[in-house]
């Protein structure tokens, strides 16, 4: 790639804000709007990311908190206001800060006015704007397509005698793609962020947008073979391979692409979708065949696999081989659907994967409260919120969805102090894990990410430049390269990455490279000359080593 032809979103982190989770300024204990600007300093020049994505504030019943949309173009009143949104819009342009922001295309809330009217009768105009589909003659749903939440995917509507297909909660009927009326209204949604400055969006279950027109059953997967982070329980049970990633699915991003690269001109816009498919061939068409599609597709897949060394390194360049020419990667270790960092790896190994996460080549996006260590907070069964929990009785998401933990004070600092009950619970250590002690700890997991922030933008081998694995090292460690891709030669300023995965001691020679400085230890109490023929890791230990050319 030539010098001009690196983005933003190429060489920025994106940092994800739940935000009914983030900061509370009204006193009704749940994150808004203006909690976003009032800690859009510690995002820009604290932290230091470039970009923020922002989960849904739309207004809407709640049932999946904010993921059935009831207006998609408005913000609910427990966020804010559109004059708060454009603020922070401003306020974030300011700070050289991007705002992306959820896009949910394949369902809306069955109180939008849209779904409101298509059950009103068959032949209401907006009938077709959702998928319905008459029983089978003994009177059961139209095929055996699963909803995510549990259960069948179709609900019987007996006012007007047909099934509407909800791919997640019933509450969330799935909207009709292939209705041209229904595209042409969401993307004038698209339109309307776009001309009040949004930089990007996340597209929701990009992959679901186009189902089988024929409606066809999908095939039982008796050995649940399905490689997810998360069991989904009777929902394994099938090859999803007709309620979701309908080849015409790639015409939508297509239309859709066209209209973020005609609001491109002065500022370049984004989009990255989530996709849900580990086949890396059809994961990687989602780019388009002509990078005309998705600008990323989410990749999930060190969420996939096991913390080992190996199983790391196969997964990066499982990606690194797919790719097609001239597409950009990406990277992520938390979400607000899956179990936090510091949870899954524990706390000494959550330094050794912000040092992988920042380092790889690609995009990187952290979620909120990663940079502190906060871990999964045991929610009792009455303060629990998520519907997949109360809808299924399985593990649900509440537990890394808990109020960012800013200060030892009163609701972690999160709320005002008056207030006595928060949407979900803090975890016990806020009083330790939260942003001002770690500030005042030279050592913490938050210096770390500040560390590792300020030299990824200082460093160009880092934020463009290319990946090399280094073979002939212990099995517990992966070792790899990133070189500058546009200076001569002689400037690439080769940068060596060495991440210890065990609990022990690990020894690397690399006669080679013969000797190097230490830039950064993920324990941040290293520096200086070293010799990598000999180069000793300690236990989870991670290391950045500049090389040097004898």
């Amino acid at each position: 790639m030539k010098r001009s032809s690196f983005l933003w979103w190429q060489t920025g982190v994106v940092y994800q804000i739940y935000p009914r989770s983030f900061k509370d300024t009204t006193g009704n204990g749940v994150g808004d709007l203006e909690g976003v600007i009032q800690k859009l300093d510690y995002l820009s020049e604290t932290l230091g990311v470039d970009a923020i994505w922002l989960s849904p504030f739309y207004p809407s019943p709640m049932a999946d908190f904010g993921y059935d949309v009831a207006d998609y173009t408005d913000v609910d009143p427990l966020f804010g206001d559109l004059a708060t949104f454009d603020r922070l819009i401003e306020t974030a342009h300011r700070r050289d800060v991007r705002v992306i922001i959820d896009l949910v295309p394949n369902h809306s809330s069955d109180r939008h006015p849209w779904f409101i009217e298509s059950r009103s009768s068959q032949d209401n105009p907006k009938r077709d704007w959702y998928v319905w589909a008459d029983p089978k003659p003994d009177g059961s749903p139209p095929n055996n397509w699963l909803s995510v939440f549990g259960g069948s995917a179709w609900e019987w509507d007996e006012a007007t005698g047909q099934y509407y297909l909800h791919s997640f909660l019933k509450e969330q009927p799935d909207l009709n793609w292939r209705n041209p009326e229904v595209r042409d209204a969401m993307f004038d949604g698209v339109r309307f962020w776009l001309e009040r400055g949004v930089d990007g969006f996340r597209v929701d279950v990009a992959h679901y947008v186009m189902k089988d027109p024929h409606l066809r059953d999908n095939p039982p997967d008796p050995a649940r073979a399905r490689s997810i982070h998360r069991p989904m329980g009777e929902y394994d049970s099938l090859f999803h391979v007709y309620d979701s990633g309908h080849p015409d699915v790639h015409g939508v991003y297509r239309l859709f692409r066209q209209i973020l690269d005609g609001y491109s001109d002065q500022r370049p816009r984004f989009s990255v979708g989530e996709v849900h498919i580990f086949d890396w061939d059809e994961w990687a068409a989602y780019y388009g065949e002509n990078l005309d599609e998705l600008h990323m597709p989410f990749n999930f897949n060190l969420l996939n696999v096991p913390w080992d060394a190996q199983a790391v390194r196969d997964a990066v360049e499982g990606l690194e081989s797919a790719l097609p020419e001239g597409a950009w990667p990406n990277y992520v270790l938390g979400n607000h659907d899956e179990p936090r960092l510091a949870t899954r790896y524990g706390l000494r190994a959550a330094r050794t994967a912000a040092m992988l996460l920042l380092t790889l080549r690609g995009t990187p996006t952290l979620y909120y409260g990663d940079e502190i260590g906060m871990v999964d907070v045991e929610i009792p069964p009455h303060q629990q919120r998520d519907p997949w929990v109360l809808e299924t009785a399985k593990t649900g998401r509440d537990p890394c969805r808990t109020p960012m933990q800013w200060s030892a004070g009163p609701n972690a600092g999160f709320a005002p102090p008056h207030v006595d009950e928060l949407w979900l619970p803090l975890a016990d250590d806020y009083e330790s894990v939260n942003v001002e002690a770690q500030l005042d700890d030279p050592s913490s997991l938050l210096q770390l990410y500040r560390r590792l922030l300020s030299y990824r933008r200082s460093k160009p081998s880092i934020h463009r430049g290319s990946y090399r694995p280094v073979d002939g090292v212990p099995s517990s460690c992966f070792v790899y390269l990133r070189s500058d891709v546009v200076e001569p030669p002689a400037q690439r300023d080769p940068i060596l990455v060495a991440l210890n995965f065990s609990d022990q001691d690990q020894r690397i020679r690399l006669p080679s490279m013969a000797s190097g400085r230490i830039a950064v230890s993920t324990q941040l109490d290293r520096e200086g000359l070293v010799d990598l023929r000999d180069l000793k890791l300690r236990p989870h230990e991670g290391l950045i080593v500049e090389l040097i050319d004898d």
